[in-house]
């Protein structure tokens, strides 16, 4: 298979992380969380005094460094860029949009959605959102366990300990929203059936 060119992965790179910060905003909108760094930041953002934006690229920055020792400099260049796009956009996208009623199923639904597709472009541009999809990314290439069964994993550790902060009703929405996004990226991030190199 052909090379992505460099100017296919920039756009694709703005492309994901639009997708990723508009699920993340649609999941603020309904109060909701979800599995992984988008999560833990989601969670922290409601105790701690600091916005989404910098608790997302704070949690991801040590996994940039896994990512630069694993998939090479290039990959790791890319998360990076590609974590403070994230960061930066769900912070300001409530300066042109906002939400009068914003039901917590729907917004799980698309929320889920939009980010497993904005994950799903970057992952086939060698790029991520940094965080738990780089270990991810990692278990893949070592272990041959799919993306989305390991984030999964990691979304329900990160979805169980929100129990002791957030309603039990936000918990089972939010969940929704993370089996959607996991389901997207289970059923279509499948390297074997083309070509994805990291370096």
């Amino acid at each position: 298979m052909e090379k992505h060119t460099r100017k296919e992965d920039w756009i694709a790179m703005l492309t994901g992380t639009f997708l990723v910060a508009q699920g993340v905003f649609l999941l603020q909108a309904g109060q909701l969380l979800t599995g992984g760094a988008a999560g833990l930041a989601l969670l922290l953002s409601q105790i701690l005094p600091l916005s989404f934006g910098w608790l997302f690229f704070l949690i991801n920055s040590p996994f940039y460094l896994l990512a630069w020792k694993r998939f090479g400099h290039q990959f790791a260049i890319n998360s990076a860029m590609c974590g403070a796009l994230v960061s930066v956009l769900t912070d300001h996208l409530a300066l042109v949009i906002s939400f009068s009623n914003a039901e917590p199923a729907f917004c799980a639904l698309a929320g889920g959605v939009l980010m497993g597709l904005g994950m799903l472009i970057l992952f086939r541009h060698r790029a991520s959102i940094g965080g738990f999809n780089v270990l991810c990314l990692y278990i893949d290439d070592k272990f041959s366990i799919p993306v989305g069964k390991s984030q999964m994993a990691m979304d329900c550790v990160i979805l169980a300990v929100s129990m002791f902060f957030v309603p039990g009703q936000t918990i089972l929405t939010s969940i929704f929203g993370a089996v959607m996004l996991n389901l997207v990226l289970a059923m279509n991030h499948k390297p074997k059936r083309y070509i994805v190199t990291y370096r």
